[in-house]
């Protein structure tokens, strides 16, 4: 099982900022990336229909050997991986807002987070900001329109950074100095971001800590792949691959997979 690849699934190309830590931390790992960009976002859905979506993707993704499954969507994350866990006999990943650090850490005891509907409204989500944001102003803000701006291929358009620019104005007039990002989409808007916020900000996102906690659960579970060979890097969409293929790279395969 060692050497079997590690899934990763996401409502479309977002989770490929994921992918991009876990491949950087653990280079010789086999992945497979799922990006169910036909039913981007996950956000505005209900949790019966995100975890009718999650199950979907699991379950191809255990049909394709993998070994451990990394829920690289925090809408996903928050409404389906108990549901995950539970019914099925892997490894799984998943992705939470950075809220934690951002709150330990602000000066201003100001706090912007950037987020879907799904995810600000998620049961996981409440429980982990009311354990650290008790004393902080949390200025949260529902990304609409961004999900879908980025899966059509307008992420530097104009309309882009009017819709940025008119979700981070009351973060500004609030004095924020940390923006939380809880979308995996979200870390592709990062030039966008650091022109329009002040320079004290600080902008975190999960990918850095998922990626260590992926490689902790494969040591724990005797699961690291510890042969140095070149790994297998697949990534399937039932979108526009052309998209995919612009966020990657074009040194990496995408292929186009209806699921």
């Amino acid at each position: 099982m060692s050497s079997s690849p590690i899934g990763i699934f996401d409502s479309g190309v977002g989770g490929t900022s994921i992918w991009k830590e876990i491949h950087h931390l653990l280079p010789y790992e086999s992945t497979i990336y799922l990006a169910d960009s036909v039913n981007a976002p996950y956000g505005p859905k209900g949790a019966d229909k995100i975890i009718e979506l999650s199950v979907k993707n699991t379950e191809l993704l255990l049909q394709k050997g993998c070994k451990l499954i990394v829920v690289a969507c925090n809408t996903a994350t928050t409404n389906a991986i108990d549901f995950l866990r539970t019914n099925y006999n892997v490894p799984f990943i998943g992705i939470e807002p950075a809220i934690k650090p951002a709150a330990l850490h602000t000066k201003n005891k100001a706090v912007g987070i950037l987020a879907t509907h799904g995810t600000l409204t998620s049961a996981l989500f409440s429980k982990t900001s009311g354990l650290f944001t008790k004393d902080i102003h949390v200025i949260e803000q529902v990304g609409n329109g961004i999900v879908e701006l980025i899966e059509s291929g307008k992420l530097h358009s104009e309309e882009m950074k009017t819709l940025l620019s008119e979700y981070l104005k009351p973060m500004m007039e609030a004095n924020i100095d940390y923006l939380v990002l809880g979308c995996t989409h979200y870390p592709y808007l990062m030039p966008l971001l650091v022109d329009l916020l002040p320079s004290h900000v600080k902008i975190i996102d999960s990918g850095e800590a998922v990626a260590r906690q992926t490689k902790a659960i494969l040591e724990q579970h005797e699961l690291l792949n510890t042969e140095m060979a070149k790994p297998k890097l697949q990534f399937f969409t039932n979108g526009n691959v052309e998209v995919m293929s612009s966020l990657l790279g074009q040194k990496y395969q995408v292929d186009y997979l209806k699921f």
